[in-house]
C-alpha cells in the first residue's frame, strides 16, 4: 500500500496525526498551568535538603545517564546546587520550548555560577519542525575544559555564521579525532540545530497552517522542496542527541524529582543494610 495508491487514505492519516500534535501540545500547556505552584512549593522544600538534585542525577534516566561521564558525575555531585525548568515561551508561545537552568557552587573546571540552555520549537521553511538553541559558553578554568576545546569552537562557527571557516575546519576535525562516545555532558551546551529566524519561523507556521487544513479537507499540499543544505549544520553538531536530552530533563527528570531523589535514598538504605549484614557475618565467622 502506498500513498499514490490509496491518497485519500494518507491524506485522512496526516490529517489525524496534526490532531494528534495539538492534543500532545494542548497536554503540555494544561500541565504547565496546573503544576507551576506546585514546583514552586517543591522548591521550597528543596531548598532545605543539602545535595537533592546531585543524587536526582545520579538516578538519571538512561537517556540522560548514557551522556554523563564520570568526571561529570563527580563535577555534579560535589558542585550542583540547583537545576531549574521553565516554558518560557508560555503562556502564549508554544509549551515545547523549555529553558534548562543548572547552578553551581564554586568547582575546580569553571567560574560560571550559572549554565542556562534554552531550546526553542521551530519551524523551518522546508516543512520540518524541531528545537533549536544557541550555543552556551563555559569559562572554564586553565586545563580543565571537560569538552576538550570543542565547545568553545562550535560557539565561534556559530558566531561566524559562515558556509566554512578555519574553525569550522577544526571543529570537524576534532570531532572526528574524538568521536561521539565518552564525550563529556558540558557538549550538551553547544547544541545548535537550524538556524531559524523568528520571521523565517512565523512565514513557516503560517505555511504549515494552511497545509494542514487542506490535509484536514482531504486535499493534497503542494509538494515542498528541500533545501540542498539542509543537513549543512548537522555535520558540526558536537551533540547530536542534545535535543533528546532536553525534553528527558523537562518531561521526566524534572517533574519527577522527588521520585529519583527517594530511589537515591532507598538505594543508599539497601547499601548500609548489605554492609551491616557481611559485618555481622563476619563477626559470627
Amino acid at each position: 500500500m502506498s500513498a499514490e495508491e490509496h491518497p485519500v487514505e494518507y491524506l485522512a492519516l496526516e490529517a489525524l496525526e496534526d490532531e494528534f500534535e495539538d492534543v500532545e501540545v494542548e497536554i503540555l500547556r494544561k500541565q504547565h498551568e496546573l503544576t507551576k505552584n506546585l514546583y514552586v512549593k517543591r522548591q521550597a522544600v528543596i531548598d532545605k535538603i543539602p545535595g537533592f538534585w546531585p543524587l536526582v542525577i545520579e538516578q538519571s534516566p538512561p537517556e540522560i545517564d548514557e551522556y554523563i561521564q564520570p568526571t561529570d558525575a563527580a563535577l555534579f555531585m560535589t558542585s550542583l546546587t540547583n537545576l531549574h525548568v521553565e516554558r518560557h515561551e508560555m503562556p502564549n508561545g508554544d509549551p515545547r520550548s523549555v529553558r534548562i537552568t543548572f547552578t553551581f557552587s564554586e568547582n575546580d573546571h569553571f567560574e560560571n555560577k550559572t549554565l542556562t540552555k534554552e531550546f526553542n520549537w521551530r519551524n523551518a521553511k522546508d516543512g520540518s519542525s524541531g528545537y533549536v538553541s544557541v550555543p552556551v559558553e563555559i569559562q572554564w578554568k586553565e586545563g580543565k575544559d571537560l569538552t576538550n576545546g570543542m565547545l568553545d569552537l562550535v560557539s565561534k562557527v556559530y558566531k561566524e555564521d559562515a558556509a566554512d571557516s578555519d574553525n569550522k575546519k577544526k571543529l570537524k576535525e576534532l570531532i572526528e579525532e574524538t568521536g561521539l562516545d565518552g564525550l563529556s555532558f558540558f557538549s550538551w551546551f553547544g547544541y545548535h540545530g537550524a538556524k531559524i529566524t523568528d520571521a523565517e519561523h512565523q512565514e513557516a507556521t503560517k505555511k504549515l497552517e494552511e497545509v494542514r487544513a487542506l490535509r484536514k479537507a482531504g486535499k493534497a499540499p503542494e509538494e515542498t522542496d528541500m533545501d540542498e543544505d539542509e543537513d549543512e549544520d548537522e555535520d558540526w553538531e558536537i551533540c547530536p542527541g542534545a535535543d533528546d536530552v532536553a525534553v528527558c530533563i523537562a518531561e521526566d527528570l524534572w517533574p519527577g524529582a522527588i521520585k529519583y531523589f527517594m530511589n537515591a535514598q532507598e538505594g543508599d538504605s539497601f547499601s548500609d543494610m548489605d554492609f551491616e549484614d557481611a559485618s555481622d557475618e563476619e563477626m559470627e565467622e
